[in-house]
């Protein structure tokens, strides 16, 4: 589809500088982009490329405005107002609602006329499907799940028995809800599984990545609340919360019980421990460990930077020898603080 920038200006609220009866079509990087295409300006680092542009027009912030030698949909969110157009210039596809023949659909199942289910896809007992959702080749939805209106299972994508999906929540392929949690009680060497009895809620507005797991609860549910971002290959253990409008990056694991709070950032690669939480507006950096619950909003590291080879193995045998240095430093203080106070005795007498 086209649209005008006129149109666009109106519709997301920008101020446009430049011939409002220009169309654009798709959009771009700025390094790429045609005459029919439009880009964007949100990061300083690309500032370079402004200049040289061929794209119709760019989305930028009013301070990149009077640097742009194209037209400009100029807005204080530069980023989240190409997302939108974006979304409009590049719309999801669309599938025919109705079963496909290639699927297998249980007798008592509650489907909404308006979904739409694919070749080979399972849809047990006692499953409601919402309006105009969307269930992808090779998914499996167990006995008792709910998937509310609007919503897309991509592919290959597993609801365990129980699992309760909101609205236009979007679950990419060879994502697993509701499989059991890691419990098991240690006796006499061996472990007892303990049974799993809880299930996953997840809120309105969710996006769940690819290939990640999101454990049942024990007794209680493990709980995603409304607009929760979550990458690739995440583990999230049983009884885990997520705050609303929380964002987690690719490859962290959360451990059961753990609760985290609303609008966190949680990078790649972060490891959280069970059994602890963390409070609301909360950034935690990559590969950090959290071994304790953060109760101040702030951002948080733990990670060690990149070193040259060379300079990182020899800190490496440095760190062994940390508490004996420590133990020394504090011994020279001791020594250094006897010295003061026998000189001013000293000083005192004369």
């Amino acid at each position: 589809m086209a649209i005008s920038l006129g149109e666009l200006a109106v519709r997301f609220g920008c101020t446009l500088k430049g011939e409002p009866e220009v169309e654009v079509d798709s959009v771009a990087t700025l390094e790429n982009a045609g005459p029919r295409s439009i880009s964007f300006l949100a990061n300083p680092k690309y500032r370079r490329h402004l200049a040289g542009t061929h794209a119709a027009a760019v989305v930028l912030e009013p301070r990149f405005a009077d640097e742009s030698p194209v037209a400009a949909l100029i807005a204080p969110n530069a980023y989240a107002t190409y997302a939108r157009i974006a979304t409009l210039l590049h719309p999801e596809p669309s599938w025919p609602a109705g079963i496909d023949v290639g699927a297998r659909v249980a007798d008592r199942t509650r489907i909404a006329a308006s979904a739409s289910i694919a070749a080979a896809a399972v849809i047990e007992e006692e499953v409601h499907i919402g309006e105009r959702t969307r269930v992808g080749p090779g998914c499996i939805v167990m006995q008792g799940s709910s998937i509310g209106d609007d919503t897309r299972l991509s592919a290959n994508v597993t609801l365990c028995r129980g699992v309760r999906i909101g609205a236009r929540v979007l679950i990419h392929p060879g994502v697993v809800i509701g499989a059991d949690g890691f419990g098991l009680a240690p006796e006499r060497g061996e472990w007892i599984k303990v049974p799993q009895i809880g299930s996953v809620r997840i809120g309105d507005d969710v996006e769940i990545g690819a290939n990640t797991t999101i454990d049942r609860g024990a007794i209680e549910d493990t709980v995603i609340e409304d607009g929760v971002k979550l990458d690739n290959q995440i583990q999230i253990g049983h009884n885990v919360r997520i705050g609303a409008h929380t964002a987690i990056a690719g490859c962290t694991g959360i451990s059961g019980s753990t609760t985290i709070g609303r609008n966190c950032m949680i990078a790649g690669m972060v490891g959280i421990v069970g059994h602890l939480s963390i409070c609301d507006g909360v950034v935690v950096t990559g590969r950090t460990l959290v071994s304790r619950s953060i109760r101040e909003p702030g951002i948080y590291s733990g990670g060690l930077p990149l070193e040259e080879a060379r300079r990182w193995r020899r800190n490496s045998a440095r760190f062994r020898h940390l508490d004996e240095l420590a133990k020394r430093v504090e011994a020279l203080s001791g020594q250094a603080l006897r010295s003061d106070e026998g000189s001013g005795e000293a000083d005192s007498d004369d």
